[in-house]
């Protein structure tokens, strides 16, 4: 976020608490940070309020905005500070917080409202049009993000520069929701959830899995001729095992732990520490090296019921994982092949148009991370290296490194502008050190390999509830369910309309044949709705001529052909995954 906008953000957070005061003078404030798309502000009122409130919150924002000029700053000393909020035991805790050193803390201040606050606004309010925010929608929050502490009420606010980008946003927002995974994938019968299974462990439907087949299908048909081998690893193994990766203290109690008959096992959280075992068993020289795997495996995180939806946040997580190990010398050419393999998929998946690459690294908290100074400046030498040599829109990103390394992930667009972080690849000396990994090189001594891990998709569901967004359900041909439906107009055309479904069948085409005995308008409206590519309508003229009438999804009627140049072109298109 450029800071210019991140200031007008959190000046409007400002602005927002002020309104809110004003009309709910006896509420205790909390904070309110810059976001993403805007601003929000954490409140504990006296009463409930609700989104109907949020228009009158709004027009007093536009009034008490008149009067605001520049934000003055001033520092109180911790009793002063706490005097400014009596009864108001959030904003006593962060001063105390604040102050526990005995230094001040800083105070800013426009028209008649003052706050706590480090800073970050516009030099003057007055360069905050009324037209650029809209209060967006009311939440529930707990305090600091502690289960434990109490619910407050969260207000969200949609900021941008000017109201041309406030009301793009607003619509993308709109058709966004017409597009909800969630919506989709029930109204076509994709995937579904049980309340007997669990939150976030997504179940697939058949019309589900062939999509999800069909995609990991094509991500193995990306690797076959570029030197992987297919591995697979079973879903538990001793808790010694993430110890010594250090995915235990990591992930926490995001762990699942299964207690067997005489030992402890842990639902593996990642295939990485699995894939280390494989390579260990194997007695490799110099001569063998890269070694490459590739698992599209599952993995489990006890992600907080609060934040799990659809397939984009889940509890089973099934990665299209792939490790790489090899020399120093050979990172740039791996990290390549599969910068590669990343531009092919999402080349055909027509998410390419202002992609960008962030450079994840370790930043200054190391804390969070295991493995010497030396070893991760290796390690982000070698992938800034090879995103140069591959001329990367490369952005840096300080602090959001794996806990092994750093990485590169790779940011898409969908169909309406949104941002996703998907494909990854990850540059790791530090789990070989961990696992005491060799490999014998030419002079006959033992040499540490490298690790790189890369994932295309990043999680199949993750990436199918992506997909289905991006295309609005209406699948490539080469992705959709059902490839083509047969329509006979009546019962009489019935048997030929058989034969072609059978013809179609049989060289792998998808296809349903529609014997419902309605109108053929109804028919079609209906597979339309389906989303069905391709509709083929069998009539007296067809079945007399041996031929089918083509009604494509978006573009209409095609007129007639003959099932063998029908089968050519289906089998072309499917092909080229057009």
């Amino acid at each position: 976020m450029e800071k210019q906008l991140e200031y007008l953000r959190h000046s409007l957070a400002h602005l927002l608490a002020a309104a809110v005061m004003d009309i709910y003078p006896d509420t205790k404030r909390t904070i309110g940070p810059a976001i993403d798309n805007g601003f929000y502000f954490d409140f504990e009122f006296s009463k409930p309020i609700s989104e109907n409130d949020l228009p009158k919150i709004e027009k007093k924002m536009r009034e008490i905005l008149k009067g605001w000029d520049g934000f003055e700053r001033t520092e109180l000393t911790a009793d002063e500070a706490r005097a400014e909020y009596p009864g108001n035991e959030y904003k006593h805790e962060l001063i105390d917080e604040f102050t526990k050193d005995g230094s001040k803390v800083s105070f800013y201040k426009s028209g008649g409202y003052s706050d706590l606050c480090r800073g970050g606004h516009v030099e003057s309010a007055k360069e905050i049009r009324s037209d650029c925010f809209k209060l967006d929608r009311i939440a529930g929050a707990y305090w600091r993000g502690e289960e434990k502490n109490k619910m407050l009420t969260r207000i969200y606010g949609l900021a941008f520069e000017s109201k041309e980008k406030l009301d793009a946003y607003i619509l993308q927002q709109e058709e966004a929701k017409k597009r909800d995974h969630r919506k989709i994938g029930k109204e076509l019968k994709l995937f579904t959830t049980s309340d007997l299974i669990g939150a976030g462990l997504p179940l697939m439907q058949p019309k589900g899995m062939l999509i999800r087949k069909a995609i990991e299908d094509y991500l193995w048909d990306l690797h076959r001729n570029k030197g992987y081998w297919r591995v697979w690893t079973p879903h538990i193994a001793k808790e010694a095992l993430y110890e010594t990766s250090g995915h235990a203290e990591k992930f926490g109690d995001e762990l699942f732990r299964v207690s067997g008959k005489e030992e402890k096992f842990i639902m593996k959280p990642m295939n990485c520490p699995h894939h280390m075992q494989i390579f260990a068993d194997n007695q490799f020289s110099y001569r063998d090296m890269p070694v490459r795997y590739f698992e599209p495996a599952t993995v489990y995180r006890d992600e907080k019921s609060g934040q799990l939806g659809g397939l984009t946040r889940v509890r089973a997580i099934t990665q299209d994982d792939g490790h790489l190990f090899c020399r120093d010398n050979q990172i740039n050419f791996e990290v390549s092949t599969i910068v590669n393999i990343i531009k092919e998929f999402y080349t055909t998946m027509n998410m390419m148009d202002g992609y960008w690459v962030r450079l994840s690294t370790r930043g200054e908290d190391k804390d969070k991370f295991i493995g010497s100074d030396d070893i991760w400046g290796t390690a982000e030498w070698a992938l800034r290296d090879a995103a140069e040599a591959n001329k990367l829109n490369l952005v840096e990103g300080p602090g959001e490194a794996a806990f092994y390394g750093p990485k590169l992930d790779f940011m898409f667009k969908d169909a309406i502008g949104r941002e996703w972080q998907l494909a990854t690849i990850q540059c790791d000396f530090n789990l070989p050190e961990r696992f005491d990994l060799s490999f014998v090189n030419e002079n006959g001594q033992k040499e540490r390999p490298v690790v790189i891990h890369r994932a295309i998709s990043g999680s199949l569901e993750r990436f199918m509830g992506v997909l289905i967004e991006h295309y609005a359900g209406a699948f490539p041909l080469w992705l959709s369910p059902v490839q083509v439906k047969v329509l006979p107009i009546s019962e009489k055309h019935l048997e030929y309309a058989k034969i072609v479904a059978d013809k179609l069948n049989s060289l792998d085409i998808r296809v349903e044949l529609d014997e419902s005995n309605e109108s053929l308008g109804k028919k079609i409206r209906n597979a339309k709705t389906e989303k069905i590519p391709y509709l083929l309508v069998i009539g007296d003229k067809e079945a007399e001529s041996n031929t089918v009438t083509i009604e494509h999804r978006e573009a209409g009627n095609q007129g007639a052909t003959s099932v063998d140049e029908l089968l050519a072109r289906l089998s072309l298109e499917i092909k080229e995954k057009k």
